[in-house]
């Protein structure tokens, strides 16, 4: 799971990058902004990849959930690297939501939570085709394989260039590149309802997880090898994710004729 050349790792993500944006025809691409690690090193990678005049950062916050740090991270983050950007603030579209839909739930966390990322994949696709740009998504490989992401919301993008690391291998090449400490090491949250954290949702620590996802998936061991090296409850919480989770990992099924 480890990587010995992180350069070698940032320069063929950049390198996809820059190739996908020249076969889309694209002029550009639109990156929504956190405040976090993911979307940061996205960012840099991307900037890299294709300049930073053909980059737009959004920051899209709820407000009364995202934080002011996190907005301070993300314009850090635009500061850094000189890319145009845009904050739009979203609390008045979930307002619209919230009235328009007679059995709207405000109890319900994650119906809420998942209409906050839809509304934000709305609004970066509306910046990309304004712009002849393309949606770059920022989710790493532990998220997308345990399903830990908004299907058609931060799932709803034209390409994942750091899909392919887990998140401890993220914070690896982030640290290669010189992002600021302050973000790499902060605590990873999604910011869809107050208090909530990666790590608290999934049950299990990232670097926890990334090992054994990497013996799961890479190596190709069974869950009973997995079990004698990590705590059994678990692997079994990060086999029930995946499995549960694999319908977001693949194009919706059409009926055979």
């Amino acid at each position: 799971m480890s990587f010995t050349d992180y350069q070698e790792i940032k320069d063929k993500i950049v390198a996809f990058i820059r190739s996908k944006v020249h076969e889309a025809g694209a002029s550009g691409a639109v990156i929504g902004l956190s405040g976090g690690i993911d979307s940061a090193l996205t960012a840099y990678l991307t900037v890299e990849a294709v300049g930073a005049e053909n980059v737009l950062g959004l920051m899209l916050p709820d407000k009364g959930i995202t934080t002011g740090q996190d907005i301070g991270d993300a314009m850090e983050v635009v500061e850094e690297l000189g890319i145009a950007h845009r904050i739009i603030e979203i609390s008045g579209i979930l307002h619209s939501f919230s009235s328009a839909i007679m059995d709207f739930d405000k109890k319900s966390l994650l119906a809420n939570g998942n209409l906050k990322a839809r509304t934000r994949m709305c609004i970066l696709y509306y910046h990309a085709n304004l712009m002849h740009r393309m949606v770059v998504g920022t989710g790493n490989k532990t998220e997308l394989l345990l399903g830990y992401f908004t299907k058609y919301g931060d799932g709803g993008v034209d390409i994942e260039p750091i899909g392919g690391l887990y998140k401890t291998q993220v914070r690896g090449l982030a640290s290669h590149m010189g992002l600021p400490a302050g973000i790499i090491e902060k605590v990873p949250t999604a910011g869809l309802w107050p208090g909530q954290t990666d790590e608290a949702e999934l049950g299990v620590s990232y670097d926890t997880a990334d090992r054994i996802l990497s013996m799961l998936v890479d190596e190709k061991k069974d869950v009973t090898a997995a079990k004698k090296i990590f705590p059994p409850a678990q692997v079994d919480r990060l086999v029930s994710l995946l499995c549960a989770n694999a319908h977001k990992r693949m194009p919706p099924e059409a009926a055979e004729i």
